[in-house]
């Protein structure tokens, strides 16, 4: 006789548990710090180096947001953005907690936190984040990022391709 699951599992509705997702989210982190750290080993500010003819390692410092977005603001934007962290880190764990069934959605949600935590830790440790990642074409450069800043990106992708099959379904 085949043993059913309750109608919140089959549905994703609430309930499971954090750990597997706070897991994820912990890898994230180690990954954006022990490359941090290992940048700022290897390189002087602003220093640079050519790995493909569309990709550099370069070390800079973002005081600001996304794109530095008021990096120039005077300081109190290091205190803002990392109490946005903060805040965006415990909505993202009560959203883990009570979708914890939902996999993608979940998966999604674990990148953008460990992504959010990492950078928080870089404004609490050295009131600015580590940027490294260069890519460019031509003279065209897309603004320096970091791994942290990947975790955040695919998150958001996720999320959207989760959402997408949501409302495919429902049809």
């Amino acid at each position: 006789m085949a043993k059913t699951l309750p109608k919140q599992s089959r549905t994703g509705g609430s309930g499971g548990t954090l750990a597997p997702w706070l897991g994820v989210a912990v890898i994230v982190i180690l990954a954006d710090q022990l490359t941090k750290i290992a940048i700022a080993k290897m390189f002087s500010y602003g220093e640079g180096r050519v790995i493909t003819p569309f990709f550099n390692l370069v070390l800079v410092y973002n005081k600001g947001a996304a794109f530095s977005f008021l990096a120039a603001a005077g300081g109190w934007q290091r205190w803002a953005f990392t109490a946005l962290g903060v805040v965006a880190a415990l909505v993202i764990c009560y959203l883990l907690k009570r979708h914890g069934t939902q996999r993608l959605f979940c998966a999604a949600l674990s990148l953008i936190l460990g992504g959010a935590l990492g950078n928080v830790l870089d404004r609490l440790m050295y009131g600015h984040v580590i940027d490294f990642l260069d890519f460019h074409v031509g003279t065209w450069h897309w603004p320096a990022f970091n791994v942290a800043d990947s975790a955040i990106c695919v998150g958001a992708v996720l999320l959207v391709f989760d959402e997408l099959r949501r409302v495919r379904r429902a049809r």
